[in-house]
């Protein structure tokens, strides 16, 4: 299916999706994240596509968040046009890796986009920060919360209250994102990490990051006694006695997905 502000595309796994909107730097508003919701609906549901990969179009911005001309447009707030930014910055549980390959600017809700990813990829020249405040507003979509989990509270409150900045390698300091490689390399380095996740069993990922994000913040007997929906998927699938058999056949496994 085409659509308007976005591309997507499938292949060997893999869902690419691109927010295609470089006259505005990938600024979002609500049709926008309306298509991009759609798309990672999409993703989630189709088991033959086990990653995503979420970048830009163009080479200077991932995305610079709200679209803040469309919103001074707007003489008044719609409330048919709540959407989560982005399509996956609330309401959303999808258990399938997304892998972030932020090609420049990563913005307020841009960079709430990307912290709602499980994998970021930056190139050298990206910038991130949450300037909402320099603008007489408050990140909205997850960013406090996720990056305050994510990195820790003087670094989090650092950005938050001066709205400053960061280059990709300060970014990569602080453990916001997990590597940083020249604009040329972004997409092949993104690739790579898909590649290394599609060796594991697409279901034991999921019960991975499931455990990881759902455990992180319970006390640790409560994680270990949780009942984890994709572990219990997992267990019960055709891959959980293909992975231990192709070990002692000392072959690779062909992984089905179920």
């Amino acid at each position: 299916m085409a659509y308007e502000y976005a591309l997507y595309e499938k292949r060997d796994r893999i869902a690419y999706i691109t927010i295609n909107r470089p006259e505005s730097m990938n600024a979002l508003h609500p049709d926008a994240s309306r298509e991009m919701r759609e798309i990672f609906e999409d993703f989630r549901d189709d088991p033959d596509v086990w990653i995503a990969i979420v970048t830009g179009a163009g080479d200077r911005a991932f995305c610079a968040g709200f679209d803040l001309k469309y919103a001074a447009s707007r003489k008044e707030r719609n409330p048919a046009e709540s959407v989560p930014l982005g399509g996956i910055t609330r309401d959303w549980e999808c258990w399938k890796p997304i892998i972030a390959a932020v090609n420049g600017y990563a913005l307020g809700g841009g960079l709430e986009l990307m912290l709602a990813c499980d994998i970021a990829i930056a190139a050298e020249h990206a910038e991130l920060g949450l300037p909402e405040v320099r603008v007489g507003l408050a990140p909205g979509a997850g960013g406090p919360h996720r990056l305050i989990r994510q990195i820790g509270s003087k670094d989090t409150l650092g950005l938050l209250l001066t709205g400053r900045r960061i280059p990709a390698s300060e970014a990569r300091q602080m453990g916001l994102v997990n590597e940083v490689v020249p604009a040329r390399d972004l997409m092949a380095t993104a690739e790579r990490w898909a590649s290394q996740i599609l060796e594991g069993a697409p279901l034991s990922v999921r019960a991975a990051k499931q455990m990881a994000l759902e455990g992180a913040h319970l006390p640790y007997e409560e994680a270990m006694n949780r009942k984890y929906s994709a572990y219990e998927e997992a267990r019960a699938s055709a891959d959980f006695i293909e992975g231990p058999r192709a070990f002692s056949e000392k072959r690779k496994p062909v992984w089905q997905g179920s």
